[in-house]
């Protein structure tokens, strides 16, 4: 679609009536996806609605996490760069990291191969392996990951560690050498999660030799699993990974329907993931 179709899609409704709040804000979306920014002015005139609906739905777009409101409209939130240490992100949204910890662990099978990233969150399954009586192979580059699974009593598996480079920040190893280990060894799934998801549905990781790792566990595992909440639409890394297309599955936690629209490529599964599941 043009950036004029685009800009047109969103006028009013064939009844003449201003469209419902939700098709509207979908519409919103849109014209910042393809534009970068929206004002205030052009909502009002656009989908015949007032000053304060159309702020009301700006607001609404910020509180989700796709958008940034500035004076007068909004716009794309910016990119992000930063990257906090493994310790950092571990205390960070830590009910959702369980409960979509929980909700992988309910896809695994005994006997399978699966590869663990170095996330915060594919930490959390990890400790849910740990107590479980899986017998698994656990591939993973993360130095916690090989901690909490070799100190468990219970963890029925095999531990593969995938060495190369360490990264004292993240206490992952990557590197040349830690992709081509990856690339010697296949499994039946990936866990993983990002430091960020684009509009347009790509996966992004603020460290390039992360995403080069997370990269090869793609092309190595037969299904990969994404864990994401709602910070990750809110979050962008400079680092491209792979686009959603590129996955099997997605397990979120804390995302509004209108909000899964960079992650439901034809083909992708999304399960949403409550604090009880």
């Amino acid at each position: 679609m043009t950036a004029t179709g685009s800009r047109d899609a969103g006028r009013g409704s064939p009844s003449g009536r201003p469209p419902l709040a939700e098709t509207r804000r979908a519409a919103i979306v849109a014209l910042l996806r393809d534009h970068g920014s929206v004002s205030v002015t052009e909502v009002e005139e656009r989908f015949g609605v007032s000053s304060m609906t159309a702020r009301r739905d700006l607001g609404e777009l910020e509180r989700v996490g796709i958008a940034r409101r500035t004076h007068g409209g909004a716009v794309l939130p910016a990119f992000a760069a930063r990257e906090d240490s493994f310790t950092q992100r571990l205390a960070v949204d830590a009910e959702a990291k369980a409960a979509l910890a929980t909700a992988a662990l309910s896809l695994l099978s005994p006997r399978q191969t699966v590869i663990l990233d170095s996330s915060s969150t594919t930490y959390y399954l990890a400790r849910r392996i740990a107590g479980s009586e899986l017998e698994l192979t656990v591939i993973t580059n993360s130095v916690p990951v090989m901690e909490v699974l070799s100190g468990s009593h219970t963890f029925a598996g095999a531990i593969v560690g995938i060495g190369g480079t360490l990264r004292q920040l993240t206490r992952s190893f990557v590197g040349p050498y830690a992709v081509r280990a990856i690339s010697g060894h296949y499994a039946d799934l990936l866990f993983f999660s990002v430091k960020g998801v684009t509009p347009g549905g790509m996966l992004t990781d603020a460290d390039m030799l992360e995403a080069e790792v997370k990269r090869a566990m793609i092309v190595q595992a037969a299904r990969s699993v994404l864990l994401v909440d709602r910070t990750k639409l809110s979050a962008r890394g400079q680092n491209a990974i792979v686009a959603a297309r590129d996955i099997s599955t997605v397990l979120t936690h804390g995302m509004q329907p209108l909000e899964l629209a960079p992650l439901q490529p034809p083909g992708l599964t999304v399960q949403m993931v409550d604090l009880g599941d």
